[in-house]
C-alpha cells in the first residue's frame, strides 16, 4: 500500500455523494443512509463491480483504465473528466516535496507597475507576488504578501467586498484545488488547507466538495466602500516561463459608471502616492 494521499478515491467519493438518485433515474423508496448515490449504484451504472469500485475508493487500485474511468465521470455527471483521469495516472516515485519558492520574473513585476489598471501577480498558491498601487485602491489586501485563499475565507472586510461572496469564494477554492492537483502533500498546501480548515467552516464544507475549475476570467461585482458597485472583467494570464503564476487584470466597460468609479481610484491612488513620494502610474488620466 502507497503511503501517497488517496485523492483519487477521495475525489470519487466526494462527487457520489453530490449526484441524487433522481439524477441518474434510480427510484427512492424508503430512508437512505447516505447522502447521494451508494457505491453499488454507481458500480451498476459504470458497468464495473461492486467490489472494484470499493477498492477504487478505499485506495487499494490507484490506477484504473481510461474507459473505467470515462464510464464512472458520466455516472458522476463530471463535466469534464481529464482532472479524474490525472487523478489516476502513473507517477514515479518521489520523495517527499519540498515548499516550492515562486519568482516572478522582473519583466512581469515592472508591467503590472506600468499597467494603467488595477494588476497583481498570483501564484499557484495563490500567494500575491506583487500588485500595482490601483490594485490595492480596489481592495487595501491586495498588496504583495498576501494570500488570496487566506483573505477571502478569513477577512470579513474582503468578504464584504463581493457582491456574491460564496460563489467568489467557491470558484477560487475550486481554482486553486485544479493548480495544485495531486499535489497536495506539498507542504504549502497542506499549511493553507490546515489552517482554513481550522478557521473557517465555509472553507472546510467547499474543500470537501472536490469541486475544480481552471483559473479564468470572469466578470465579478464589487461593493467598494468608497465609490460604491463596481462591475468589473477579470483577466487571468498564465506568466509564461513559472509554474502557476497568473497576472490578474481588472478593468470596466468604457463609458460605464464602474469605468468613471474606477478612474476616480486611480486618482485617490495617484494622489496618495505623490503625497507620499511613491512614483504611480498616471492611472486615473489613462482611464478617463
Amino acid at each position: 500500500m502507497t503511503d501517497e494521499p488517496n485523492t483519487l478515491g477521495e475525489y470519487l467519493r466526494a462527487r457520489r455523494e453530490l449526484v441524487s438518485p433522481e439524477q441518474v433515474g434510480i427510484p427512492v423508496r424508503g430512508v437512505r443512509r447516505v447522502p447521494g448515490l451508494r457505491r453499488e449504484e454507481v458500480a451498476m451504472l459504470s458497468g464495473i463491480s461492486a467490489e472494484y469500485y470499493l477498492r477504487l475508493e478505499q485506495g487499494r487500485d490507484r490506477h484504473p483504465s481510461t474507459q473505467v474511468l470515462e464510464a464512472i465521470a458520466r455516472v458522476l455527471q463530471l463535466d469534464d473528466d481529464a482532472y479524474l483521469l490525472s487523478l489516476a495516472a502513473e507517477r514515479p516515485r518521489r520523495k517527499r516535496p519540498r515548499p516550492r519558492r515562486e519568482t516572478l520574473p522582473a519583466s512581469t513585476a515592472q508591467l503590472i507597475d506600468q499597467l494603467p489598471f488595477p494588476a497583481f501577480a498570483e501564484g499557484r498558491y495563490l500567494d500575491v507576488l506583487a500588485a500595482n498601487a490601483l490594485a490595492a485602491a480596489v481592495s487595501p489586501r491586495l498588496v504583495a504578501g498576501g494570500n488570496r485563499l487566506r483573505d477571502v475565507f478569513l477577512a470579513e472586510a474582503e468578504q464584504d467586498l463581493f457582491e456574491d461572496w460564496e460563489r467568489a469564494a467557491a470558484a477560487l477554492l475550486a481554482g486553486f484545488r485544479r493548480t495544485v492537483g495531486r499535489s497536495i502533500d506539498d507542504p504549502r498546501v497542506v499549511e493553507l488547507v490546515g489552517e482554513l480548515s481550522l478557521a473557517s467552516p465555509a472553507f472546510r464544507q467547499l474543500w470537501a466538495r472536490h469541486d475544480i475549475a481552471e483559473r479564468t476570467g470572469a466578470t465579478v461585482v464589487l461593493e467598494h466602500p468608497t465609490v460604491g458597485q463596481l462591475r468589473l472583467e477579470r483577466e487571468k494570464l498564465a506568466v509564461a516561463g513559472t509554474d502557476g503564476i497568473m497576472l490578474v487584470v481588472y478593468h470596466a466597460q468604457p463609458g460605464t459608471e464602474s469605468a468613471e468609479r474606477l478612474a476616480f481610484l486611480g486618482s485617490m491612488a495617484e494622489a496618495i502616492g505623490s503625497a507620499s513620494g511613491t512614483l504611480t502610474p498616471p492611472v486615473a488620466r489613462r482611464l478617463s
